[in-house]
């Protein structure tokens, strides 16, 4: 089968879309997060809704196509989950040890809640606490993962599917899979999104996010429904030959039902079971949106290109550091005062250099390769032959 290039280059842009909507929340009013910058807007809660409905979505299913392209490659279950282990696991311990702390530390500080002093506040941090309650996300088990909770979910994830392996290659799940993959016109751009929705009725009023890994059901739900979905997709010429054909009614309906989920939440406050019809619409806008962009990029980026070789292998240190640089850049030029265009688009410079060269670093380091997720240099080199798959989604 050849390079799958266009899933190369989602999975860039996926991250990619994560960063850009990490810097948003910083601007974002009304929604919590570490830091708000004193040019908060709340207009940006619109396209935030927008781009929030399925962007983890994307991330989600990327990943599961990909562990289909490794499965053709690495097809023992027990030794292809040792080798996500190590390049989940372990980059998640390092990034908590050593990335995600200043998140925490600056958050606390925000707050009033933590002393200022970043080597003391380790100290107590690396000790499990205890901190005073709310001093930051996660500071009632003493420590975070932040972003990297992804990490976590995903080997969850991707250690189901290859323990289900004699299950979903049995009969039944031949034919369950057939029944997604083999879904062709109204029935592509409705069915898939039934389970979504049940899980929206079922789950959600009972059990919000909280991507603690332990409680997260109806998160779970979503994304392992998603990361499946990609799974069977992986290597099934006839869905993707469906979902190019469809893109521009897919798209069209992602945007038309986009307008309906926007008006229900800004012109309706419905009771009893009626208050969940604009979660409802979300998941229907979700679904197609993301059938539209697997359709565009199948048809769009599946070829080979100068710069995705570099992205498939830096988007890794980029997903790890990302978070923590704009924190730190933002508590550089808070004090500024650039107003609401400058500070932003310093902030996202600021973010893109930062990565950039640390990822040139990591790059070039066999110490430090393995603790962002990355393979040996000569096995990277090999990985990135025509007829193989390696990146983000394959390594988190």
């Amino acid at each position: 089968m050849p390079r799958r290039h266009d899933i190369d280059a989602l999975r860039a842009l996926a991250f990619g879309g994560v960063i850009l909507y990490h810097l948003g929340m910083y601007y974002v009013a009304g929604w919590d997060w570490h830091l708000k910058s004193a040019h908060a807007a709340g207009w940006l809660q619109w396209p935030m809704r927008a781009l929030n409905l399925w962007r983890m979505d994307l991330v989600f299913l990327v990943s599961g196509v990909s562990l289909a392209l490794l499965q053709r490659r690495q097809p023992g279950a027990a030794a292809l989950l040792r080798e996500r282990s190590w390049r989940l696991l372990l980059p998640l311990a390092f990034g908590m040890a050593a990335v995600v702390p200043y998140q925490a530390y600056a958050q606390g500080v925000a707050k009033g809640l933590v002393a200022p002093g970043f080597g003391a506040f380790l100290l107590r941090y690396f000790s499990g606490g205890p901190w005073p309650a709310g001093a930051f996300d996660g500071a009632h088990v003493g420590i975070t993962w932040n972003h990297l909770w992804f990490l976590p979910y995903l080997w969850l994830y991707t250690a189901l599917v290859l323990a289900a392996g004699p299950w979903l290659r049995s009969a039944a799940g031949r034919r369950l899979r057939a029944a997604f993959t083999g879904s062709r016109g109204v029935r592509l751009l409705l069915l898939p999104a039934l389970p979504l929705l049940a899980w929206s009725l079922l789950l959600f009023p009972h059990f919000p996010p909280t991507r603690d890994l332990v409680g997260d059901l109806w998160l779970h739900a979503v994304y392992f429904t998603l990361f499946l979905y990609g799974w069977w997709i992986g290597l099934d010429a006839g869905f993707w030959a469906e979902a190019r054909r469809l893109r521009r009614t897919s798209l069209g309906l992602a945007l038309a039902l986009l307008v309906l989920y926007l008006a229900l939440r800004a012109g309706m406050r419905p009771a009893g079971p009626l208050r969940l019809l604009p979660r409802l619409a979300g998941d229907l806008y979700a679904w197609a949106m993301l059938l539209a962009i697997l359709g565009w990029a199948c048809h769009a980026l599946d070829r080979p290109r100068p710069w995705l070789a570099w992205a498939s292998e830096s988007v890794y240190p980029w997903y790890v550091l990302h978070q923590t640089l704009i924190i730190l850049l933002a508590v550089q030029l808070a004090p500024w005062r650039l107003g609401p265009i400058a500070e932003p688009l310093l902030l996202l410079a600021g973010t893109v250099a930062g990565c950039w060269a640390a990822t040139a670093v990591i790059r070039r380091s066999r110490w430090l390769r393995p603790l962002f997720g990355l393979k040996p240099q000569a096995a990277s080199a090999a990985s990135m032959s025509p007829d193989s798959f390696s990146g983000l989604s394959r390594g988190a």
